[in-house]
């Protein structure tokens, strides 16, 4: 058995197939899913974040890339914990209009690429159905196996970041056998819910550093300096 060439892309004719759906209609949204328990400080953080970052890459249209959170025990209807939203306000990101949601079949049907907080949350959501094995992964896992990825195999910009996005997500799907987290906990961030202002910026670090790579290799844009 050999492993897959790190960094594979997909070819011209995959890349076809990817402008349209199953039913023919054009695909021209990217739909992130961050997955956390609450919904409440994890992913909330993450969604926000990853909006951040793809504002500042692409602008406030953001190329096509869809951002959104929810939780397998979400508070459905609740404001993210006051602790997330400082630690968001010092990132300069926006915490404006934010609602809990609990996790639905149909977030995981519509989602593109799932990132959850936890392995239990990844083994939850594939539990689901829908296919989402080949699109779900633990933040820090696809992290890992983002950096292993030659962006020079991936569509160019000019083709579209969602064509790009796309391309990433298979690639990193064909690199996860072979290339596995040094210990089991390099693949979780933890649960900083009921805890100090300090702890929750340690999480949202661990976020930050997580999504910068991700971001830079789904838009094809580094961060500003």
């Amino acid at each position: 058995m050999t492993a897959p060439a790190a960094g594979r892309g997909i070819g011209i004719g995959e890349r076809v197939a990817e402008q349209t759906t199953t039913f023919g209609f054009p695909r021209d949204t990217f739909r992130i899913l961050h997955v956390s328990t609450g919904n409440v400080c994890r992913s909330p953080i993450t969604e926000r974040l990853t909006r951040h970052f793809v504002a500042e890459r692409l602008g406030v249209l953001g190329g096509g890339l869809i951002v959104e959170s929810a939780g397998t025990w979400g508070h459905e209807g609740a404001p993210m914990e006051a602790n997330a939203e400082a630690v968001l306000a010092e990132f300069g990101a926006d915490t404006s209009d934010f609602v809990g949601r609990e996790l639905l079949d149909e977030h995981v049907i519509m989602a593109d690429l799932v990132l959850t907080a936890t392995r239990d949350h990844r083994a939850q959501v594939i539990s689901m159905g829908h296919s989402a094995g080949l699109r779900t992964f633990t933040l820090k896992e696809f992290t890992r196996l983002v950096r292993a990825i030659d962006p020079a195999t991936l569509p160019p910009l000019d083709e579209g970041v969602v064509m790009r996005a796309r391309a990433l997500v298979r690639a990193a799907a064909a690199l996860r056998g072979w290339l596995l987290a040094p210990t089991a906990e390099a693949d979780e961030v933890y649960d900083p819910y009921g805890a100090p202002l300090p702890f929750f910026r340690s999480i949202g670090d661990e976020i930050h550093a997580a999504l910068d790579p991700v971001v830079t290799a789904l838009t094809g844009m580094p961060a500003r300096a």
